[in-house]
């Protein structure tokens, strides 16, 4: 009996970022549809717009409800949403109309989700200064899918294959960073770090904690928090049979995941998870003078549905040059796909 493919609904992301591009080069690959059945939600106005300025024309289906989709090779099923008025469209900028409809995009994709008329949801990059300037009061899509799937206990994790990083805190200043790294938060991340790699094939995963200070604050020469907090939610793990070990200094931590040892490491803020990461999967073109692949997948956990995106941005400097990779986009539904069949 041929395997059902899941259905994945795909958000456009900024109408003024790379998101309408690299969906547009996404659905013209054929092994997309050998990973699942896509839908985009999104504004056609927009893919054609975009499918134009970078010359790869794309055949652009409106639909109404996923049950209208017929998921055809190089055909994009658009459930669409027209929700600003295209003279104030400008791509590569800011505007309130461009962040509320990508926020809209969102919102639409859990909806599908939570109903049951899809298997899992990949997003595309939105601009938090968009979002502020459409007084949309969340930080990012990890803040929103909490609040729209009343999920309180969430945490950010990137993976670009074998490396694997999960975050205590993500969208908050360093200083207020600081105040959050507490015992239970630190656990709770601890857990849901181990049952993703558990969800992955890894039933045993050795779990890397980094510390807060440098050199992990040697000894509380520069700072408390190693001895108060993170330490105790590593014991507290290991008395849950945990494999896990930390607080490892920063500057080292990585340098050992990225040679095998660890399955998974955990990250107390957002800059210090997301710079080792990026370096590993963002390739510089140096012939070109301009970025080459990007790759590297954003998951959130703890949410009762799956939602997976690229780790990159809108990049609105080469936003309709037709360069940017859609590579991480790839990656996004591939691993999507992989979650719900481990679901």
């Amino acid at each position: 009996m041929p395997q059902v493919l899941p259905k994945i609904a795909i958000t456009m992301g900024d109408p003024a970022g790379v998101g309408p591009e690299i969906a547009i080069k996404v659905f013209k690959e054929s092994v997309l549809y050998e990973y699942c059945r896509p839908v985009l939600v999104g504004d056609i106005r927009i893919l054609k717009s975009v499918s134009e300025k970078i010359n790869t024309p794309v055949e652009i289906r409106p639909i109404n409800e996923v049950s209208e989709a017929r998921f055809g090779q190089g055909v994009m099923d658009v459930i669409h949403m027209p929700l600003f008025d295209m003279a104030e469209y400008q791509i590569g900028s800011v505007k309130a109309s461009q962040g509320k409809a990508s926020f809209e995009y969102i919102k639409k994709v859990i909806e599908l989700a939570q109903s049951g008329d899809v298997d899992a949801t990949v997003t595309n990059p939105i601009n938090k200064e968009a979002l502020s300037a459409a007084q949309i009061p969340f930080a990012g899509h990890t803040e929103i899918y909490a609040h729209f799937t009343d999920s309180s206990k969430v945490s950010m994790l990137l993976v670009n294959g074998d490396f694997r990083v999960v975050h205590v805190t993500t969208h908050v200043s360093l200083r207020d960073a600081t105040e959050l790294i507490k015992k239970g938060r630190i656990l709770e991340v601890i857990q849901l770090a181990h049952d993703a790699c558990q969800r992955f094939g890894i039933q045993n995963p050795r779990i890397g904690v980094a510390g807060l200070n440098p050199h992990s604050s040697d000894g509380g020469l520069f700072g408390n928090e190693e001895e108060e907090e993170i330490l105790p939610a590593i014991n507290a793990a290991l008395e849950l049979d945990l494999d896990v070990e930390g607080p490892v200094p920063p500057d080292t931590l990585f340098a050992k995941a990225i040679t095998g040892r660890y399955d998974i490491t955990v990250a107390m803020y957002h800059d210090q998870g997301h710079i080792p990461f990026k370096m590993l999967a963002f390739e510089w073109d140096r012939e070109k003078n301009q970025m080459g692949d990007v790759h590297g997948v954003n998951i959130t956990l703890g949410l009762p549905i799956i939602r997976t995106s690229v780790d990159h941005g809108t990049a609105f400097d080469i936003a309709g040059k037709g360069i940017a990779s859609q590579a991480a986009l790839l990656e996004s539904i591939e691993i999507a796909t992989k979650l719900v069949q481990s679901r």
